[in-house]
């Protein structure tokens, strides 16, 4: 997958990014967590000890150099030795990832691995999880135990009573993988938080993976009016608003607009949504696509959802962890919580999981005026709309609604709007 090419960034601002990232995702505390790279000279730039991970500069990075001299301002993190243990053993990993994000260190308390058959694209992006026993921060011992585990060919572990580090051949790739083991975690702990999560068989996941997009033909000649652009530039910032705000991942997300009659826009395929910029975006036009771009695999489904449907004008198709924990869980989210949700979504109904594949008819029939998002079980959530900035608005209800629902499960049974309430709500704002 394309990640934010990185290859004129010193390590120093790759890692300052990075780090960056995962404090804003609530992925790692102000002390907890280190990141490093190793370079062409085998020199490896870590993130020093007990420094603020909220406000990390690029001249707080360490570099450890091959000879085991040290440079910089601060000591390195006192997990070096075990970043140190897994690129000796794996020439082939570039960057390293630790932390403490909360589901994982969930499942290590009690001794599980999460499985990644939950969601289709995870284990192609994490493959296989280790899983080494405790040993004590920073020691020798704790190195070996999860060099252990990578020597296996595990590129992720869970860190019994500890965490999880992830290696990558870049940074990138090493973020997307520990993003979407995380998502992996949350899903599952909230989707047993309602019901019994559901995991997808092998060959429904090699299904998945075989559903390339069905490469349309390419324009001749592809032209950038300035309301093109304008799409693309509208695009851009919603995929990056919906990572930012914890409705995106990095590994799956796809977002569209109607530009002119069934022409559209649309996010390409292995593009990391956290980077996508302007000139990654695909135009749709006559049925064919832009020259030297591929488009969403879902892009079959929003061209026949915007042939069907002319008041539907932008789609999002994403995975968010609330609403996914109904969609693995195959549980009906009921979204007369409060009137606002009532009133942006009156209906979201699951559908089985396959049912955005090429050809599948389900999705287009159950889509309707009164239906404007559906959960695809174990796959995504996809809402339609007119502006995109609604389409949004819309997803955000959706998310936080199950979000409440699934907290509120601690609490009691869901009371919902009685139907002489439901009744006066579209009377008063959608007749």
């Amino acid at each position: 997958m394309k990640n934010l090419d990185t290859s004129l960034m010193h390590p120093r601002d790759q890692i300052t990014l990075i780090i960056d990232k995962i404090y804003r995702s609530g992925l790692t505390t102000t002390s907890g967590g280190n990141v490093s790279i190793i370079d062409e000279n085998g020199d490896i730039w870590v993130t020093p000890s007990a420094i603020d991970k909220g406000s990390l500069r690029a001249s707080d990075i360490v570099q450890v150099k091959k000879d085991g001299s040290i440079e910089g301002r601060h000591k390195p993190s006192s997990e070096y030795p075990f970043h140190k243990a897994i690129y000796d053993c794996r020439p082939d990993i570039k960057a390293i990832i630790h932390a403490h994000p909360p589901a994982l260190v969930s499942f290590s308390t009690v001794r599980q691995i999460p499985n990644t058959n939950i969601i289709p694209q995870a284990k192609k992006v994490c493959g296989g999880i280790g899983y080494a026993p405790y040993e004590l921060p920073g020691s020798e011992e704790l190195g070996s135990r999860i060099a252990d585990e990578f020597i296996k060919g595990f590129n992720a572990v869970i860190m019994e009573n500890h965490g999880t580090v992830v290696g990558g051949t870049d940074l990138g790739a090493a973020f997307q993988r520990f993003e979407t083991l995380e998502f992996c975690g949350r899903t599952i702990i909230y989707g047993n938080t309602i019901g019994t999560p559901n995991y997808l068989k092998d060959a429904e996941i090699e299904e998945f993976e075989r559903q390339i997009p069905r490469l349309l033909p390419e324009l001749d000649q592809v032209e950038h009016p300035s309301d093109e652009r304008a799409i693309r530039q509208e695009i851009k910032k919603i995929v990056h608003r919906a990572c930012n705000q914890g409705l995106m991942i990095s590994s799956y997300g796809t977002v569209s607009v109607r530009w002119r009659e069934d022409d559209f826009l649309i996010t390409p395929t292995e593009v990391s949504r956290w980077d996508i910029q302007n000139e990654d975006i695909v135009q749709i036009k006559d049925g064919k696509r832009e020259p030297g771009k591929i488009p969403s695999r879902a892009t079959w489904l929003h061209q026949e959802i915007y042939r069907r449907n002319p008041g539907i004008n932008s789609i999002i198709h994403s995975q968010t962890p609330y609403l996914m924990a109904y969609g693995v869980s195959h549980e009906k989210l009921d979204v007369r919580t409060i009137p606002e949700s009532w009133i942006f979504l009156q209906d979201l109904p699951n559908v089985p999981f396959g049912s955005h594949f090429t050809g599948e008819e389900e999705i287009l029939n159950t889509l309707s005026e009164n239906t404007p998002a559906v959960i695809i079980n174990n796959d995504s959530v996809l809402v339609t709309g007119d502006k995109l900035l609604g389409t949004f608005d819309r997803l955000e209800v959706a998310e936080f609604s199950a979000k409440s629902l699934v907290m509120g499960a601690s609490l009691g049974k869901l009371v919902p709007i009685n139907e002489e309430q439901v009744k006066a709500l579209r009377e008063k704002f959608l007749a």
